[in-house]
């Protein structure tokens, strides 16, 4: 926590914005950040019930879900009960963060020294931007006036005694038809007399998070028969040093408007994104990449001038008709700006299809950045696998990004789908694949050699019948000899069958297919699949 308030509370705005995860996800399609014209904003929210979900309960949820009877902190089950048609989706916080930093970067256009409490919750000092713009409710309303430009139409303020108060003030004395309120100076206890004390469980602006076993206060407020900020105010100071230590004591100095916590402004990080905007857009890849140059060499500067490199880059490119296209590059070290520029010419390559018209914005910024001492040369020279890194990547951007790929294992039911190539500075992310249920895949060991496209072969008994799968998973007759082109083998022995079925529910994309593992005369074992009648071979024991 910060320092403490001498002579009093301080005088604090706090800007409030209610269910922000749902206006995250309306607003993630404007790469710009600026956000949508307000009407749109409000179809975009309200056009259907959206709500967001985390550890199985409602986060935030859209007006319409409001009207559909969906809260927050529900049981996604009880949710769905409510209203049918409700659309969920998994909580983002980063998606959350990217949306608000533009937002809390207007704000101080306007009021500089803004404390970032979470996304969708900021505060900051009323008493500069009063003097400045003519009182509280005026500099409140300059500030409202900005974030409608920005398409926020849904914004709440409150200004009181210390951040808590204010904060509560925002939640709780406001609407969207009327959304500032003012508590006057001296009247923070008055105000948050009639407030339940549950508030001070959920507030941003309250007591510092416990050491060891955590102390159920407000519980055990109630079981006392304290039901409000008041009567707890109210309490004797010993009294609730003696059940609630430190902690109790910060609470009720809180409930009684005594909020001794000052705003902490943050430090504005530093600009390290770039972007370009083309006018008129262009179509061809070599004309964006000639064209981010400048703006790759400024990227790269302004990270070692705070002693940073990037080893994740966010690249972001926007069509001239509103298409998107956003994908995080990785590197094996870290990037320059010859290897920025090859990653906006990849992306171009790849999203020729997504992007139908020519390109109007690219946005470069960093995913993740580490610093620049972990990256320097060595002393005596580089070591072996960076110089394999620095021809591969050569021959990468003379040829294309998947010129050079490694070989990975990721997750499937067939072992061609297992085989996985990546591009060369990409991490292989696999392993949530493979931990997937899989059923009907094969389990170890399996085969070394794997067909990435399995030849046909026949399967027939001695005497020259064909063998099949009946309708019950069973061989219609024993197999005796597999024909592989113009080689016959003997089947000594064999396994199986082992169904395999994928898509049931979809007739076009449904699949049913049998295993069988045979060994030839010569010892050899393999790996056979029988669909539809047809036999392949998908991978040999050798």
């Amino acid at each position: 926590m910060g320092p403490l308030m001498q002579g009093g509370p301080q005088r604090s705005l706090v800007l409030w914005f209610p269910d922000w995860p749902v206006t995250a996800l309306a607003r993630a399609g404007d790469p710009a950040g600026g956000g949508a014209p307000a009407d749109d904003t409000a179809r975009a929210e309200d056009a259907a019930p959206v709500a967001v979900v985390a550890a199985n309960h409602i986060v935030a949820c859209s007006a319409a879900a409001r009207a559909e009877g969906v809260r927050r902190g529900q049981r996604r089950r009880d949710a769905q009960a409510r209203c049918a048609s409700l659309a969920l989706v998994p909580a983002d916080e980063g998606r959350d963060q990217r949306a608000f930093a533009p937002v809390v970067a207007a704000v101080e256009q306007r009021a500089p020294g803004v404390q970032l409490v979470r996304p969708g919750l900021c505060a900051l000092r009323a008493r500069g931007p009063a003097r400045y713009y003519g009182g509280e409710a005026e500099a409140a309303a300059v500030v409202l006036s900005d974030l409608r430009a920005l398409g926020l139409d849904d914004v709440r303020v409150g200004i009181a005694d210390g951040p808590f108060t204010a904060e509560q003030a925002a939640m709780a004395a406001t609407t969207a038809h009327d959304p500032v309120f003012v508590v006057p100076a001296g009247g923070a206890a008055g105000f948050l007399a009639p407030l339940p004390v549950g508030v001070l469980d959920v507030a941003s602006f309250g007591a510092p998070p416990v050491r060891g076993p955590k102390t159920d206060l407000v519980g055990l407020l109630a079981r006392l028969g304290v039901q409000t900020l008041g009567e707890f105010a109210a309490m004797p100071e010993e009294r609730v040093r003696e059940r609630f230590s430190e902690r109790g004591v910060r609470l009720r100095d809180l409930a009684g408007g005594r909020d001794s916590q000052p705003v902490q402004p943050r430090t504005p990080p530093p600009e390290l994104h770039r972007e370009v905007a083309f006018e008129p857009p262009v179509e061809i890849a070599d004309q964006v990449a000639f064209g981010m140059r400048i703006a790759a060499d400024e990227f790269i500067a302004g990270l070692g001038a705070v002693d940073l490199v990037c080893t994740e880059l966010r690249v972001e490119l926007v069509g001239d008709r509103g298409e998107r296209s956003e994908r995080v590059w990785l590197h094996p070290a870290s990037f320059d700006a010859a290897a920025v520029v090859d990653r906006v010419r990849w992306q171009l390559g790849e999203e020729a299809e997504g992007l139908r018209s020519g390109v109007a914005l690219v946005r470069i910024s960093p995913a993740a950045v580490d610093a620049a001492s972990h990256h320097r040369p060595a002393i005596f020279g580089s070591a072996p696998e960076e110089r394999v890194h620095h021809a591969l990547s050569r021959v990468q951007a003379m040829l294309g990004h998947r010129s050079v790929v490694t070989p990975a294992i990721g997750g499937g039911r067939w072992l061609s789908e297992r085989q996985v190539l990546v591009p060369w500075g990409d991490r292989a992310v696999l392993a949530k694949e493979r931990a997937r249920p899989w059923p009907g895949s094969l389990p170890d060991p399996l085969p070394p050699t794997v067909f990435a496209e399995p030849p046909t072969v026949e399967v027939t008994t001695l005497g020259g019948f064909a063998v099949d799968v009946d309708e019950r998973g069973m061989l219609t007759v024993a197999p005796g000899v597999l024909v592989e082109g113009d080689r016959r083998r003997a089947i000594e022995s064999w396994a199986g069958p082992w169904p395999v079925i994928e898509r049931g529910w979809d007739a076009a994309r449904a699949r049913r297919a049998y295993r069988f593992q045979v060994v030839d005369a010569d010892g050899v074992a393999l790996l056979l699949v029988c669909e539809g009648g047809v036999w392949t071979l998908e991978g040999a024991y050798d």
